[in-house]
Protein backbone atom coordinates (compact mmCIF):
# COMPACT_ATOMS: atom_id res chain seq x y z
CA UNK A 1 0.00 0.00 0.00
CA UNK A 2 2.76 2.15 0.76
CA UNK A 3 5.10 1.53 -1.91
CA UNK A 4 1.73 2.17 -4.51
CA UNK A 5 1.04 5.57 -2.80
CA UNK A 6 4.72 6.57 -3.35
CA UNK A 7 4.84 5.62 -6.96
CA UNK A 8 1.46 7.38 -7.13
CA UNK A 9 2.96 10.43 -6.16
CA UNK A 10 6.32 10.22 -8.02
CA UNK A 11 3.67 10.18 -11.00
CA UNK A 12 1.89 13.41 -10.35
CA UNK A 13 5.63 15.30 -9.98
CA UNK A 14 6.33 13.95 -13.17
CA UNK A 15 3.18 14.93 -14.94
CA UNK A 16 3.88 18.31 -13.42
CA UNK A 17 6.81 18.87 -14.30
CA UNK A 18 5.77 17.52 -17.76
CA UNK A 19 3.02 20.53 -18.37
CA UNK A 20 5.27 23.14 -16.78
CA UNK A 21 7.73 22.50 -19.58
CA UNK A 22 5.79 22.40 -22.09
CA UNK A 23 4.22 25.60 -21.23
CA UNK A 24 7.73 27.07 -21.15
CA UNK A 25 7.94 25.70 -24.52
CA UNK A 26 4.94 26.84 -26.05
CA UNK A 27 5.36 30.08 -25.11
CA UNK A 28 8.62 30.32 -26.80
CA UNK A 29 7.31 28.89 -29.87
CA UNK A 30 3.97 30.64 -30.55
CA UNK A 31 3.82 32.34 -33.15
CA UNK A 32 3.67 36.38 -33.22
CA UNK A 33 -0.04 37.56 -33.30
CA UNK A 34 -1.04 39.67 -35.92
CA UNK A 35 -2.04 43.05 -35.51
CA UNK A 36 -5.52 42.18 -35.43
CA UNK A 37 -5.39 39.41 -33.01
CA UNK A 38 -4.05 41.49 -30.93
CA UNK A 39 -6.70 44.11 -30.97
CA UNK A 40 -9.60 41.12 -30.49
CA UNK A 41 -7.61 40.04 -27.21
CA UNK A 42 -6.94 43.57 -25.60
CA UNK A 43 -9.86 46.05 -26.80
CA UNK A 44 -8.79 47.28 -30.32
CA UNK A 45 -7.75 50.59 -30.92
CA UNK A 46 -4.80 51.82 -33.10
CA UNK A 47 -2.42 51.70 -30.14
CA UNK A 48 -2.91 48.39 -29.49
CA UNK A 49 -2.14 47.61 -33.13
CA UNK A 50 1.06 49.46 -32.66
CA UNK A 51 1.86 47.92 -29.83
CA UNK A 52 1.51 44.39 -30.80
CA UNK A 53 3.18 45.67 -34.21
CA UNK A 54 6.43 45.83 -32.41
CA UNK A 55 5.80 43.04 -30.05
CA UNK A 56 5.25 45.00 -26.72
CA UNK A 57 3.57 44.05 -24.17
CA UNK A 58 2.06 46.71 -21.56
CA UNK A 59 4.48 46.62 -19.22
CA UNK A 60 7.36 47.23 -21.60
CA UNK A 61 5.62 49.98 -22.85
CA UNK A 62 4.83 51.90 -19.45
CA UNK A 63 8.90 50.91 -18.55
CA UNK A 64 10.11 52.93 -21.76
CA UNK A 65 7.71 55.41 -21.29
CA UNK A 66 8.72 56.31 -18.28
CA UNK A 67 12.57 55.72 -19.24
CA UNK A 68 11.72 58.43 -22.09
CA UNK A 69 10.66 60.68 -19.36
CA UNK A 70 13.32 60.56 -16.65
CA UNK A 71 16.02 61.09 -19.55
CA UNK A 72 14.03 64.24 -20.76
CA UNK A 73 14.38 65.09 -17.17
CA UNK A 74 17.77 64.44 -16.57
CA UNK A 75 18.65 66.52 -20.07
CA UNK A 76 16.87 69.71 -18.65
CA UNK A 77 18.05 69.55 -15.13
CA UNK A 78 22.00 68.93 -16.39
CA UNK A 79 21.43 72.14 -19.46
CA UNK A 80 20.05 74.35 -15.93
CA UNK A 81 23.12 73.69 -14.47
CA UNK A 82 25.31 73.82 -17.37
CA UNK A 83 24.32 77.07 -17.66
CA UNK A 84 24.36 78.25 -14.42
CA UNK A 85 27.84 76.88 -14.50
CA UNK A 86 28.66 78.54 -17.76
CA UNK A 87 26.83 81.68 -18.42
CA UNK A 88 26.91 83.70 -21.23
CA UNK A 89 30.39 85.60 -20.39
CA UNK A 90 29.98 88.16 -23.32
CA UNK A 91 31.12 90.93 -21.35
CA UNK A 92 33.05 89.43 -18.52
CA UNK A 93 36.31 87.43 -18.37
CA UNK A 94 36.21 84.75 -20.46
CA UNK A 95 35.35 86.41 -23.63
CA UNK A 96 36.53 89.22 -25.71
CA UNK A 97 36.77 92.84 -23.64
CA UNK A 98 37.44 96.59 -24.31
CA UNK A 99 40.01 97.46 -22.11
CA UNK A 100 40.32 101.10 -23.32
CA UNK A 101 41.65 103.52 -25.97
CA UNK A 102 44.29 103.43 -27.51
CA UNK A 103 45.80 106.98 -25.91
CA UNK A 104 45.18 105.44 -22.75
CA UNK A 105 48.53 103.17 -23.64
CA UNK A 106 51.31 104.96 -23.69
CA UNK A 107 54.11 103.28 -25.54
CA UNK A 108 57.48 102.96 -24.74
CA UNK A 109 61.51 101.28 -24.62
CA UNK A 110 61.46 98.19 -22.18
CA UNK A 111 64.03 99.92 -20.33
CA UNK A 112 61.38 102.93 -19.60
CA UNK A 113 58.70 100.37 -18.62
CA UNK A 114 56.73 102.07 -15.39
CA UNK A 115 53.32 100.20 -14.32
CA UNK A 116 50.24 102.17 -14.99
CA UNK A 117 52.64 105.24 -16.90
CA UNK A 118 54.21 103.89 -19.84
CA UNK A 119 54.65 100.84 -21.47
CA UNK A 120 52.88 98.35 -19.18
CA UNK A 121 49.19 98.99 -17.96
CA UNK A 122 46.47 96.60 -15.94
CA UNK A 123 43.62 95.60 -16.45
CA UNK A 124 41.65 94.02 -13.85
CA UNK A 125 38.74 93.15 -15.48
CA UNK A 126 40.35 91.37 -18.26
CA UNK A 127 43.64 89.93 -15.63
CA UNK A 128 46.10 91.34 -18.35
CA UNK A 129 48.86 93.33 -18.74
CA UNK A 130 48.60 95.18 -21.69
CA UNK A 131 51.92 95.86 -22.99
CA UNK A 132 52.70 98.38 -25.68
CA UNK A 133 56.12 98.69 -27.20
CA UNK A 134 57.31 101.50 -28.59
CA UNK A 135 58.26 101.68 -32.92
CA UNK A 136 62.10 101.59 -31.99
CA UNK A 137 62.10 99.37 -29.56
CA UNK A 138 65.57 97.21 -30.26
CA UNK A 139 64.76 93.63 -31.03
CA UNK A 140 67.32 90.78 -31.15
CA UNK A 141 65.69 89.44 -34.27
CA UNK A 142 65.24 90.89 -37.74
CA UNK A 143 63.98 89.53 -41.27
CA UNK A 144 61.63 86.70 -40.99
CA UNK A 145 62.72 85.51 -37.72
CA UNK A 146 61.19 88.27 -35.66
CA UNK A 147 57.92 88.41 -37.59
CA UNK A 148 57.89 84.70 -37.34
CA UNK A 149 58.66 84.69 -33.76
CA UNK A 150 56.38 88.09 -33.18
CA UNK A 151 53.42 85.62 -34.88
CA UNK A 152 54.84 82.63 -32.74
CA UNK A 153 54.23 84.86 -29.42
CA UNK A 154 51.20 87.12 -29.86
CA UNK A 155 53.09 90.34 -30.40
CA UNK A 156 50.69 92.18 -32.64
CA UNK A 157 52.32 95.40 -34.62
CA UNK A 158 50.60 98.20 -34.80
CA UNK A 159 49.66 100.75 -37.84
CA UNK A 160 52.10 103.23 -36.18
CA UNK A 161 54.91 100.72 -35.60
CA UNK A 162 54.59 100.13 -32.37
CA UNK A 163 53.69 96.65 -30.65
CA UNK A 164 51.41 95.54 -28.50
CA UNK A 165 51.26 92.33 -26.03
CA UNK A 166 48.45 91.45 -23.58
CA UNK A 167 49.90 88.92 -20.88
CA UNK A 168 47.80 86.80 -18.70
CA UNK A 169 48.30 87.53 -15.11
CA UNK A 170 49.00 84.38 -13.92
CA UNK A 171 52.80 83.15 -13.14
CA UNK A 172 52.71 79.82 -15.53
CA UNK A 173 55.12 77.90 -12.25
CA UNK A 174 51.83 77.60 -10.13
CA UNK A 175 49.59 80.21 -10.70
CA UNK A 176 50.32 83.18 -8.30
CA UNK A 177 49.41 86.73 -10.12
CA UNK A 178 52.98 88.26 -11.08
CA UNK A 179 53.70 91.71 -10.58
CA UNK A 180 55.16 93.60 -12.26
CA UNK A 181 58.35 95.19 -10.72
CA UNK A 182 59.45 98.85 -11.71
CA UNK A 183 63.24 98.45 -9.60
CA UNK A 184 63.84 95.76 -12.45
CA UNK A 185 61.76 96.34 -15.41
CA UNK A 186 60.47 93.15 -15.36
CA UNK A 187 57.98 90.33 -14.24
CA UNK A 188 59.24 89.40 -10.75
CA UNK A 189 56.68 86.26 -9.08
CA UNK A 190 56.38 86.46 -5.10
CA UNK A 191 55.76 82.85 -4.62
CA UNK A 192 58.47 80.97 -6.12
CA UNK A 193 60.58 83.77 -7.91
CA UNK A 194 59.71 82.69 -11.76
CA UNK A 195 61.30 86.14 -13.71
CA UNK A 196 59.93 87.17 -17.00
CA UNK A 197 60.74 89.90 -19.30
CA UNK A 198 58.85 92.54 -20.33
CA UNK A 199 57.43 90.46 -23.14
CA UNK A 200 56.40 88.20 -21.11
CA UNK A 201 59.37 85.69 -22.02
CA UNK A 202 60.95 83.86 -18.93
CA UNK A 203 64.25 84.93 -17.58
CA UNK A 204 65.04 82.44 -15.24
CA UNK A 205 63.33 80.51 -11.90
CA UNK A 206 60.70 77.51 -12.10
CA UNK A 207 58.33 78.42 -14.27
CA UNK A 208 58.44 75.58 -17.47
CA UNK A 209 58.00 78.41 -19.86
CA UNK A 210 56.96 82.03 -20.75
CA UNK A 211 54.10 83.78 -19.88
CA UNK A 212 50.55 83.20 -21.68
CA UNK A 213 49.07 85.91 -23.37
CA UNK A 214 45.66 86.58 -24.81
CA UNK A 215 44.69 87.46 -28.53
CA UNK A 216 44.38 91.63 -28.54
CA UNK A 217 43.86 93.49 -31.49
CA UNK A 218 41.74 97.01 -32.59
CA UNK A 219 38.26 98.26 -32.92
CA UNK A 220 39.13 101.56 -34.72
CA UNK A 221 40.74 103.06 -31.74
CA UNK A 222 39.47 100.76 -28.89
CA UNK A 223 41.75 97.92 -27.58
CA UNK A 224 40.53 94.44 -27.22
CA UNK A 225 42.08 91.95 -25.37
CA UNK A 226 40.11 88.25 -26.25
CA UNK A 227 40.41 86.30 -22.75
CA UNK A 228 39.01 83.69 -24.37
CA UNK A 229 41.76 82.95 -27.01
CA UNK A 230 45.11 82.44 -25.27
CA UNK A 231 48.47 81.37 -26.30
CA UNK A 232 50.02 78.76 -23.61
CA UNK A 233 52.74 77.72 -25.91
CA UNK A 234 55.42 79.89 -25.56
CA UNK A 235 58.64 77.77 -24.61
CA UNK A 236 61.63 78.98 -22.72
CA UNK A 237 63.53 81.41 -25.27
CA UNK A 238 66.96 80.53 -26.78
CA UNK A 239 69.64 83.26 -28.39
CA UNK A 240 67.73 81.82 -31.86
CA UNK A 241 64.07 83.14 -30.17
CA UNK A 242 64.46 85.55 -27.53
CA UNK A 243 62.65 88.97 -28.38
CA UNK A 244 64.63 91.48 -26.50
CA UNK A 245 67.50 91.92 -24.45
CA UNK A 246 67.18 90.89 -20.23
CA UNK A 247 66.90 93.65 -18.12
CA UNK A 248 70.30 95.03 -17.21
CA UNK A 249 69.06 96.00 -13.39
CA UNK A 250 69.45 92.35 -11.12
CA UNK A 251 65.45 91.77 -9.71
CA UNK A 252 65.98 90.52 -6.11
CA UNK A 253 63.10 88.77 -4.64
Amino acid sequence: MGVALGEYVLQLIAADKTERTTLITDDVNRPQITPQQYEVLHGGGAEAAEIAKERLSRRRFLRRSMLAVWGLSTTAAVAGSLYMLYPNLAGQFGSALNVGKKADFTAAKPSDFKIGQAGVFYRQEAKTYVMHLAKDTQFLLNGSNLSDQLDAESVVKDSDGSYWIALYQRCVHLGCTVPFRDNCVSFKCPCHGSHYNVTGEWLDGPAPKSLDRFAISFNGTDVVVDTATVNTKVPHPDQTTRLIAPPSVECSV
